[in-house]
């Protein structure tokens, strides 16, 4: 299933936030956003999960989810989202129970997004017990488990450590390259979108518009931070931020 967001723009009250955005999410690609606080990049995941209404604007889903979808659009947020009283199995099998899926075949998804997700020998394990790497992964299986078209991942890694974020990373790439799934990726971290995203949505400071969409062909599989096809698009997408982002932050300190 395909995204396709057609001409959104979006204001509260008097301030417009977004300008006339348009780009489609493929099947089987991971798009990421990125952009200047306050653009407006948490602001269009929010409508590409139905959460809120554009003020002008389409937001299309084109073509069928895969079988055996649960969810369609599901989330995962930067803050892990995690019951502390259940186990890694049991908040796994929450979003199952919610569709009235229990038993042996519960056991069979739980026991494959765990393989999945290298959670296996942790599946009794209480969120407390686990590092935030960890707890972010068992988020990442429990999203997988509902077998979603589309991925909406709101910083997910912004809230690790610099070793535990390029530990995350390998895992997204190696669970991508496995089975390829459809994500849609906010991100302030150029790294994070250089190395997972298959295309990249550049966005202005507010009202976010589309300054540029950079496409990455290099498979993932196969990015090196510091390589030179990798580091060339970071620098581009730098060149493209920069003064976007400087006047960004004046205008927070200014308010």
């Amino acid at each position: 299933m395909d995204i396709k967001l057609d001409r959104i723009s979006h204001a509260y009250g008097e301030t417009e936030v977004l300008r006339d955005i348009s780009f489609n999410v493929p099947s089987g690609r991971i798009v990421c956003l990125i952009g200047p606080s306050g653009c407006g990049k948490s602001t269009l995941l929010r409508f590409i999960g139905g959460l809120e209404r554009p003020t002008t604007g389409k937001i299309l889903q084109v073509g069928e989810p895969p079988e055996g979808c649960l969810n369609p659009l599901t989330y995962i947020f930067q803050d892990f989202a995690l019951l502390p009283w259940r186990s890694v199995r049991g908040n796994i099998s929450l979003v199952l129970e919610d569709h009235g899926i229990r038993g042996r075949k519960a056991d069979a998804i739980i026991g494959d997004v765990l393989a999945r997700t290298r959670l296996s020998d942790f599946a009794g394990a209480l969120p407390k017990q686990l590092s935030g790497g960890m707890k972010q992964r068992v988020a990442i299986a429990r999203a997988l488990a509902v077998n979603p078209a589309v991925m909406l991942m709101d910083e997910p890694l912004s809230a690790l450590d610099s070793q535990t974020r390029e530990l995350l990373m390998d895992d997204l790439v190696g669970l991508w390259t496995r089975q390829p799934f459809t994500a849609v990726y906010v991100t302030h971290n150029l790294q994070e979108a250089v190395r997972l995203g298959h295309r990249i949505i550049v966005l202005s400071r507010r009202p976010g518009r589309i300054r540029d969409i950079v496409e990455i062909d290099t498979p993932i599989a196969e990015r090196r931070a510091g390589d030179k096809v990798c580091q060339r698009k970071h620098d581009l997408l730098w060149d493209l931020m920069r003064e976007e982002a400087r006047a960004a932050d004046e205008e927070l300190i200014d308010g």
